[in-house]
């Protein structure tokens, strides 16, 4: 592939000035970075942000093409973040909505997968300001709960993230009707209105087209290895499935120092860009004897396996390969009304079965240090970047998803 920019080049209006406190590594102060805010989209000052008209893509019913719509997005209420977007990316989760295979209330906003800067901020806002550089993701956290306490902010469900049932909605269609809140952020738009906990600030030298993958793929991918297996060095692993979460998985076992990374796909082009990754052998997912190959190889089975495919048998595959006393963590979304078996004999091996949301990432704590990993040299996402597209471009990439054809497309949003 292509090798990509360092930084987003991102087009400016004509006429508008670039900001000179955004640089390129080693730039001058006042000197014009491809990162430069155009004056239109300068930071908002906070409390004064007024409704604003935008564009994004609407789904107004499952199984139907994408709508790009001019819509509404309110001012930032309590602890509320104005984002405007700069990167999205079109994820699989987004599929599963769009498709039908999960529900969702309708007419709403997809996309999950963002970055960009903050423009405003509400009341009551403690760690963001305008003219931060963000990653949002969709597990927004209260901060308070059981869950947020004990270290699991993924699995964080408090309602007190939501606006209330009386209140506007934070964004909504131009004849009023509001617009479901997808996943708590509604990405597949200019702009995005949501919870100060529902994004982290980043270091601004970060590029945010690639900053955008951390915000579902890699944290999900990345954190199946460093937080829910824990994987030490010279073990081995097998991701079954190199999608962008596949793909993240793999280059994250790559750095834990893993000794053998088995990625298993039926497409040919996806397991080249695994071997890119990290990946020390390749197995089509097709193969027959695909088991026996994988226990044969690893001398009895791996000690972990990732599942970033979302399928039953794919799930019951990766139980399989295991070796006694390993563990196998399930990152696909499997489908209401499926069924994973599993042998009951089989537990008496100490195998142990997980699922995992969002890699159980710990968001202020572990995105920065993933950015770090990337602005290291460490953490691979240009790889990742199948194409760069417009908001307009947003049903084409849908359509490779379905066909497996591409591994991720990124909105860039001028």
């Amino acid at each position: 592939m292509p090798s990509c920019p360092k930084q987003l080049r991102q087009r400016r209006r004509p006429g508008a000035r670039a900001s000179a406190n955004i640089r390129r590594p080693g730039e001058r102060p006042g000197s014009t970075s491809p990162l430069a805010l155009p004056a239109q989209w300068a930071p908002v000052v906070t409390g004064v942000a007024k409704e604003r008209t935008l564009k994004a893509a609407v789904l107004f019913e499952p199984k139907t093409a994408l709508s790009i719509e001019d819509i509404q997005i309110d001012k930032p209420g309590p602890r509320e973040v104005l984002i405007r977007t700069v990167a999205c990316g079109v994820c699989r989760s987004d599929l599963h909505f769009v498709d039908g295979a999960f529900p969702h209330v309708m007419p709403t906003v997809p996309g999950h997968e963002a970055a960009g800067v903050v423009e405003a901020v509400g009341s009551d806002v403690a760690h963001l300001k305008a003219g931060d550089h963000v990653i949002t993701f969709f597990t927004v956290f209260c901060g308070s709960c059981e869950m947020c306490i004990t270290g699991r902010p993924s699995l964080c469900v408090d309602p007190s993230t939501r606006r209330a049932k009386d209140a506007s909605p934070r964004i909504s269609l131009k004849d009023g009707t509001p617009l479901a809140p997808f996943l708590n952020l509604s990405a597949f738009a200019e702009l995005m209105l949501v919870h100060e906990n529902a994004c982290v600030a980043i270091d601004k030298e970060m590029p945010l087209d690639r900053a955008a993958l951390l915000g579902c793929a890699v944290i999900t991918g990345a954190g199946s290895i460093f937080n829910d297996s824990r994987l030490r060095p010279g073990e081995t692993v097998a991701v079954i499935g190199a999608g962008g979460i596949g793909l993240a998985a793999i280059n994250a076992a790559k750095i834990a120092g893993a000794g053998q990374i088995i990625a298993i796909d039926p497409v040919a082009d996806k397991r080249a860009l695994a071997q890119k990754l990290g990946a020390t052998d390749v197995l089509d997912a097709t193969d027959p004897d695909l088991a026996k190959k994988v226990i044969g190889m690893t001398g009895g089975g791996v000690h972990y396996a990732i599942e970033a495919v979302g399928r039953p048998n794919t799930a019951e595959l990766a139980w399989t390969i295991l070796r006694r006393g390993g563990t196998a963590t399930i990152l696909g979304m499997i489908a209401p009304g499926n069924e994973v078996k599993i042998p009951g004999p089989t537990f008496l091996t100490g195998k142990k079965l997980q699922g995992s949301l969002l890699g159980s990432t710990r968001f202020p704590i572990d995105m920065p240090r993933l950015v770090k990993l990337y602005l290291d040299g460490k953490l691979d996402l240009d790889t990742m970047v199948a194409e760069r597209i417009t908001l307009n471009g947003v049903n084409d990439a849908l359509q490779k998803l379905r066909t497996g054809d591409s591994v991720r497309s990124v909105i860039e949003f001028a």
